[in-house]
């Protein structure tokens, strides 16, 4: 299945992706995507459902984020070792973690903002997951067992928040819109093999990253089985698993987002992102 949330910020309703890629209306049978429908038997009613009874929604209609109620978004940085190349650093032998505010979430489509005080935006397509069953401690090969779906996301970092302006990661990773996901969650059982899925990236036209999640250094389900034994992961958890190379920071010259441009991103099976960056004041 490819479930969905559509409509305005903050009135977002759930939905459902039917055969001919109609978006279809859940919400007279459940409330939300939330946690409490991600579990194994919740997936199992949905999918269920003749969706052609379901009442059809306007193409051009807003999606927000896939997943509603998200409690914490976890990401794992350096994880693909032509990226770690290409920004000069080594690789690390255990997986790289940091979060991100779960307030960065936004939709597929929605603009990417530019605060008037960011000068080194720049742009990271990644494959991520949302947990289904809590997961705590797992033991290894159990992991994959505990994901509902998967989401393209963009793991939007302002480089020098990030890197020189002390502290943690989490400070470049935060603003608004720095978090989208969607347009889909695709569940578990649609996606054959989480380490075969092509990502790309284009940033106005001219392309930036293209590469694969085969090529990432800690698969899926060992990260699932790894941040399980330092943080218990919930039904509704995302974690974001790494970019290909070919990030601005990465250029030479870099090169980062400005005004004007526009993001676009597409992830095989998982759909397509469409951002249009925003200067903000503040």
């Amino acid at each position: 299945m490819k479930l969905l949330r559509f409509g305005p910020v903050g009135e977002e309703k759930p939905g459902i992706l039917d055969g001919n890629g109609s978006i279809r209306d859940l919400s007279g049978l459940i409330a939300d995507l939330g946690p409490d429908q991600l579990a194994p038997d919740a997936l199992e009613k949905l999918a269920a459902i003749d969706l052609d009874s379901l009442p059809v929604i306007a193409p051009d209609t807003r999606l927000g984020a896939p997943v509603a109620d998200v409690r914490k978004v976890l990401a794992i940085g350096l994880n693909y070792a032509d990226h770690a190349a290409e920004t000069g650093a080594i690789p690390p032998e255990e997986p790289m973690l940091f979060s991100k505010a779960v307030t960065a979430i936004c939709g597929p489509n929605d603009p990417t903002e530019l605060p008037s005080h960011a000068s080194q935006l720049d742009w990271e397509v990644e494959l991520g997951f949302v947990i289904g069953t809590r997961a705590k401690h797992i033991a290894a090969g159990e992991g994959l067992s505990h994901i509902a779906g998967y989401v393209l996301a963009n793991d939007y970092s302002e480089r020098g928040w990030q890197k020189e302006r002390a502290g943690q990661f989490v400070k470049g990773k935060s603003h608004d819109s720095f978090c989208p996901l969607g347009p889909w969650l695709v569940t578990r059982d649609e996606i054959a093999d989480p380490q075969a899925i092509d990502l790309s990236l284009s940033v106005s036209g001219a392309s930036r990253q293209n590469g694969s999640t085969a090529t990432m250094i800690h698969k899926v389900a060992f990260l699932v089985e790894y941040l399980s034994q330092f943080v218990t992961l919930e039904p509704g958890d995302v974690v974001l698993t790494g970019t290909p190379p070919g990030v601005g920071a990465g250029m030479s010259p870099k090169q980062f987002l400005k005004a004007g441009d526009v993001v676009e991103l597409e992830g095989a099976g998982l759909g397509r992102q469409r951002h249009d960056v925003v200067a903000v004041g503040g």
